[in-house]
């Protein structure tokens, strides 16, 4: 405070000096100057004395000094300086807001002040007082619009007019606490915006685009952006990057908070303010659409540039300026993996490639800096180095919790080693795992997918009767990749009110963009299914929720899994945009046996009866069928205190034939055909 208290005292003596002339002036034309109850009352001869001499101006403003000026923080000569230069304010604008200023920073001007208006009560500066000490008349129009909406000191709440109700000259004028405490030297921040602003820094090596957008703030002086980011990028890094190549700090704004706020229009004026007198520029978002106008309009005050961002397209409605819009696209494979490996520089395990492990996160540079602290975390409590497990667990600590509240998240527990499938359709889910680790380098690198609007997702159809393993191969998939699974079951999805269903999908798919994991669509062909001849408004309804998937599905850029049980019920059109098909076979004798041996597992006690060659011969049942089935048994041995027999697994066995509907057949039980009832 001291180095800014000295200048900003020097300029206030001008005040001091238009002040001692105006008592001197005011002694002149008193009748009765030795009153003890002046200002309390209004005398005869007082009345006589204004009528008799007006309301002109005091003496001409006094010159300003030619004593050189410190430089203050905020730039320029002096704070004060700097902010005239960054708000736009006129000489007149400076003197207004010096005497506006001047009891804040002396209390002998409150009784000046006092004195002045002839009212002991009023101890602040009046607009007409403040034009008459600025050498103006009180009718001077161009001096009072200065003290008027459309004018900086007003728009930008660098002076605040109370007293609404009076005449205009009568009004008060008071320096927000904020601004006041500013010129004195002070940095704290604006009480009233606090937890929706936020400074931030620039770190690290810029994301693309961040030098061509800085010279846009500089040359084209862009006033306001609009950054439309894409799943996996970050405006904020990129508005960030942008400021700081101009000299400006930025000051993050989190735009859904400020307009749920029912001073909105307020806060977002002090926003703005908060820029201007810092020298910073505003990032504001992420843009839902639905804000208040006025929010845009107070945004749009000031010289502070102003860079909004969202994964929307810009409605040219939302504000009367036209931005320049940036599209930002998300890191490269090889800056994600420069990010990682600079964050934890030296706490990584020998060997660990970050890009390798988490080639299939698409984070932007602040979430992967957030994931690689959580990571550093995790292996400081284990007391280990940074290794792969370290990282996928940071990053899935990035994903958006909105998905949770529309489907049903799922962390991995099983792997490749817990799947009984043929060798065909084990190939068939690791090349849809390499898909999804290796998108980048092949759809964005090597641009084997370009034009048509496409996004950069993987989608997969699993195919196949119950139980064959559909949910649990998407699970192993998950799991390999680091990645939660997020299963949504379609039939709860479809409502029978037109339109509905695509705003409930538009939802998830909305949430999903926003995480890191694999979406599984249960029981797809509830509204995958054929489209069909339009007979009557139904046909007609119900495809236009299948032509909406199929765009919508074109246009993810996740990983999606649709499962069902009837794949000839699902439209061509679907099959062709699938990345990968697997049809899951119901397993043979061969996959059976191995799947009543991993159910079984090598924890529950076994008879020395258990005949699981027979089981397998017997009955042919799907993987989901023969788990079921096995957990029954265990219940019924930990029930009556003995190992798994067969007794227990042929109850079983009858328990879930009768689930199924199937008939109890002594062809398949055999001699165990009594144990089945």
């Amino acid at each position: 405070m001291a180095t800014n208290l000295p200048a900003l005292l020097r300029r206030l003596q001008r005040v001091e000096v238009a002040v001692r002339a105006a008592v001197a002036q005011r002694r002149e034309t008193d009748p009765n100057p030795d009153d003890p109850f002046r200002g309390l009352y209004l005398s005869d001869e007082a009345l006589d004395a204004t009528l008799a001499t007006g309301r002109g101006p005091y003496l001409p403003w006094p010159e300003e000094d030619e004593q050189p000026r410190r430089a203050g923080p905020a730039g320029g000569t002096d704070r004060l300086d700097a902010l005239a230069t960054a708000a736009g304010l006129t000489p007149l604008d400076v003197a207004l807001l010096l005497v506006a200023l001047a009891p804040d920073v002396d209390s002998r001007f409150e009784q000046f002040y006092g004195y002045l208006n002839d009212d002991v009560t009023r101890r602040r500066a009046t607009i007409g007082l403040a034009l008459r000490l600025c050498g103006l008349p009180e009718a001077a129009a161009s001096a009072r619009v200065r003290l008027a909406s459309g004018a900086p000191l007003v728009d930008l709440r660098l002076i605040q007019v109370d007293d609404p109700d009076r005449p205009v000259l009568t009004r008060a004028l008071r320096v927000p606490d904020r601004v006041s405490a500013h010129l004195l030297g002070a940095d704290a921040p604006e009480p009233l915006l606090t937890g929706l602003v936020e400074p931030v820094d620039d770190h690290g090596t810029p994301p693309p685009g961040a030098t061509e957008l800085g010279q846009a703030l500089d040359r084209a002086r862009v006033r306001l952006a609009y950054l439309r980011e894409r799943p996996g990028a970050s405006a904020l890094a990129l508005g960030v990057a942008a400021l700081a190549r101009v000299g400006r700090t930025a000051l993050a704004v989190d735009l859904p908070r400020l307009a749920d706020s029912p001073r909105s229009a307020e806060l977002a004026t002090l926003v703005v303010r908060e820029a201007v007198l810092t020298g910073a520029g505003v990032v504001i978002g992420p843009v839902g659409g639905d804000e208040p106008w006025e929010i845009w309009a107070q945004l749009a005050t000031g010289s502070a540039p102003v860079l909004a961002y969202g994964g929307q397209a810009w409605d040219p409605g939302w504000s009367p300026q036209a931005p320049l819009q940036v599209e930002v696209a998300p890191l490269s494979a090889v800056d994600r993996a420069a990010v990682w490996r600079e964050t934890l520089a030296g706490t990584l395990a020998d060997g660990v490639d970050p890009a390798s492990a988490t080639a299939q996160f698409i984070l932007g540079a602040p979430a992967i800096r957030r994931a690689a602290s959580v990571a550093a975390q995790i292996a400081a409590a284990a007391g280990e180095p940074v290794d792969e497990s370290h990282l996928r667990a940071g990053a899935r600590t990035q994903n958006a919790a909105g998905l949770e509240r529309l489907a049903r998240r799922i962390v991995p527990e099983v792997s490749w080693d817990d799947l009984v499938l043929p060798g065909s359709i084990l190939a068939l889910l690791h090349e849809l795992a390499d898909r999804a680790r290796f998108r980048d380098r092949v759809l964005r690198e090597w641009r084997m997918r370009p034009g048509g609007g496409r996004g950069h997702g993987v989608t997969a159809l699993f195919a196949g009767d119950s139980g064959t393993g559909k949910t649990m191969s998407a699970e192993v998939v998950a799991g390999s990749l680091g990645l939660d699974l997020y299963t949504v079951n379609l039939a709860t999805v479809v409502d029978k009110y037109v339109g509905e269903t695509e705003k409930n999908l538009e939802r998830i798919f909305a949430e999903a963009a926003g995480v890191n994991g694999v979406l599984l669509f249960d029981e797809a062909d509830a509204i995958f299914g054929k489209r069909s001849e339009v007979r009557d408004a139904h046909d007609r309804y119900a495809n236009i929720e299948s032509a909406y998937l199929l765009q919508r599905m074109e246009t993810f850029d996740g990983l999606a899994v649709l499962a069902t049980n009837l794949r000839a019920n699902l439209d061509e059109a679907f099959t062709r945009r699938l990345d990968i098909v697997v049809d899951f076979p119901v397993p043979d004798e061969e996959a059976r046996l191995a799947l009543w041996e991993r159910c079984l597992g090598n924890r529950v006690p076994r008879g020395a009866d258990l005949d699981l060659g027979f089981l397998a011969r017997s009955f042919e049942l799907a993987g989901g069928h023969i788990r079921s089935a096995a957990v029954t048994a265990a219940y019924l041995a930990a029930g009556v205190g003995q190992p798994v027999g067969m007794a227990e697994l042929i109850g079983a066995v009858g328990r879930e034939y009768r689930k199924l509907g199937r008939l109890t057949l002594e062809s398949e039980f055999g001699p165990y055909l009594a144990l089945a009832h």
